[in-house]
């Protein structure tokens, strides 16, 4: 997330005096805000526009917000999606459960504005790292882009086509487990009719002689002798 980028933020609150006082509070710090009344209604608005973190009260007409946030972590859409519980229910075992289901904060009624924009603030900034980690995978002197479809060494960017990318991608993705061929030209080739199985071996010296200091003892793809392919799941180890 950029600094220029507004960051979207929706309220589930029934109680409309908390959420407007939200609302004003937030839309002072610069937040995006949009509210919703009840669960339903919150459902629509995630369907419509994306939004970078829910502050979701627990006590809602219709869909209880439980319910609510076991719904979004289970929807692939949503399952990374910041959450808050902003509830009046002060109880250990609600508060348990909140946090169990994949709330990232749970904080009590009544409540500080400025407490909340902070703790906000704070979950926010972790989401940020997590995506920022998610996009880069580092492997020893390798660092792969999956946003971008990039991978340098040393800095430098290596010149790998698509298909070498998500061939390298797909064993770096299942590292520790090996794959012969057939196994690989199923997964990469499936859609492309004939593909003669030496079609592998040529892109995996291709790859090699990119990535490895001396592709004819490769360090991080390995050939397991009759078996196939392979990338260590700590291979190699970052000096």
């Amino acid at each position: 997330m950029t600094k220029q980028e507004t960051q979207k933020i929706l309220i589930v609150d029934d109680e409309q005096d908390i959420a407007e006082l939200l609302s004003y509070n937030l839309s002072k710090e610069g937040f995006d805000v949009t509210t919703a009344l009840d669960g339903e209604s919150a459902l629509k608005q995630i369907k419509r526009k994306i939004f970078d973190l829910i502050i979701l009260d627990l006590m809602l007409p219709g869909i209880q917000g439980m319910e609510l946030c076991r719904m979004l972590r289970n929807d692939p859409k949503t399952k990374s999606l910041p959450i808050i519980i902003l509830t009046a229910k002060t109880d250990e075992i609600d508060r348990i459960l909140g946090l169990e289901l994949g709330a990232d904060d749970y904080i009590t009624k009544p409540f500080s504005p400025r407490e909340l924009i902070a703790r906000m603030k704070a979950v926010l900034r972790r989401s940020a790292r997590a995506v920022a980690e998610d996009k880069h995978i580092t492997i020893g002197e390798l660092s792969i882009n999956t946003e971008t479809y990039s991978v340098l060494k040393k800095n430098i960017t290596l010149n790998l086509s698509p298909t070498e990318f998500k061939l390298l991608m797909y064993l770096v993705e299942r590292r520790g487990k090996i794959y012969n061929r057939e196994h690989l030209m199923n997964a990469l080739w499936k859609d492309e009719g004939d593909v003669d199985p030496r079609t592998v071996d040529v892109h995996i010296s291709r790859i090699r002689a990119q990535i490895e200091d001396d592709p004819a003892n490769p360090l991080y793809i390995r050939t397991r002798r009759g078996r196939g392919y392979y990338i260590e799941d700590n291979s190699p180890e970052s000096e």
